[in-house]
């Protein structure tokens, strides 16, 4: 028997293993931003194991897009840093399949498609910082709308590792203009969560021409009084995954995380200081 779907309002104060149990099941595999409050989210990039020391090298090139809460061993579905029940393989309410950097299909669960050589690294998610803006008073309005957040590619250019590469990919979010610095200084307390903002204001100064058009996700409206705020975006990998062409590459679908149960305040395994 199919398991009823779960919407997203059934979700929200779900702690995280009935989250994770519900998207392993089936039962949802919408986006995650405000689910499990207080728990660390989770990008995923998946790669062969043949390239998994140039990824890696690109994440500690790329700590502020990159901040990495843990790595698998070859073949291993799970990270033990980010909880005792956690399946890389299931755990994630979408994934996104890659062959030679185009996107050959989008799938629930990853079971009949793992390798022996397969490594995972999860990469901390801005959604863990929102629920600390929200509880300071500060909407997130794709929260509130029930869309993902809106993403989108810059001439911000990440360093190179391999055959990883290219632009930063920012997420954003409106933000009223006369509390930017107290979404700096919120914000910076997160860094497994991208910490504080790269850049704020006029989207075309790095190179965003329409925030209307978002490259992932959708788009949302700024309000009188209010400025765009980019963070550094755990699809920055994704991107530079689809920049390498490798023959197989995996990683979660923009906005559908992977939720572990460790605090959201956890540290990565390279630390960075903001600006």
């Amino acid at each position: 028997m199919t398991p009823a779907p779960a919407d997203f309002s059934q979700m929200a104060d779900m702690p995280p293993a009935d989250v994770r149990r519900a998207i392993r099941l089936g039962r949802y595999s919408g986006h995650t931003a405000g689910l499990a409050k207080g728990r660390l989210q989770c990008n995923l990039a998946i790669v062969p194991g043949d390239y998994a020391a140039d990824f890696h090298a690109f994440c500690r090139n790329n700590p502020k897009s990159c901040p990495l809460a843990g790595i698998s061993a070859p073949g291993e579905t799970s990270i033990a840093r980010l909880g005792t029940d956690v399946d890389i393989r299931t755990d994630a309410a979408r994934y996104n399949i890659y062959r030679f950097g185009k996107l050959e299909q989008q799938v629930t669960d990853l079971s009949d498609l793992w390798q022996d050589d397969l490594v995972a690294f999860a990469i901390g998610c801005s959604f863990t910082f929102e629920n600390a803006l929200r509880r300071a008073g500060i909407a997130m309005r794709h929260i509130d709308e029930n869309v993902t957040v809106p993403m989108y590619r810059t001439t911000l250019e990440t360093a190179p590792s391999g055959p990883f590469g290219g632009g930063m990919v920012v997420s954003m979010r409106p933000v009223p203009e006369d509390r930017l610095e107290e979404i700096r200084k919120i914000c910076g307390n997160y860094p497994l969560a991208h910490g504080a903002p790269v850049y704020m204001g006029a989207p075309r100064a790095i190179g965003i021409s329409d925030l209307n058009a978002p490259d992932w996700g959708q788009p949302v409206e700024i309000q009188k009084g209010e400025v765009p705020v980019f963070w550094a975006c755990g699809v920055t990998p994704q991107a530079a995954i689809m920049t390498a062409k490798l023959p197989l590459s995996i990683t979660h679908a923009p906005g559908a995380m992977l939720i572990a149960d460790v605090d959201e305040r956890t540290t990565p395994i390279y630390p960075y200081k903001d600006d």
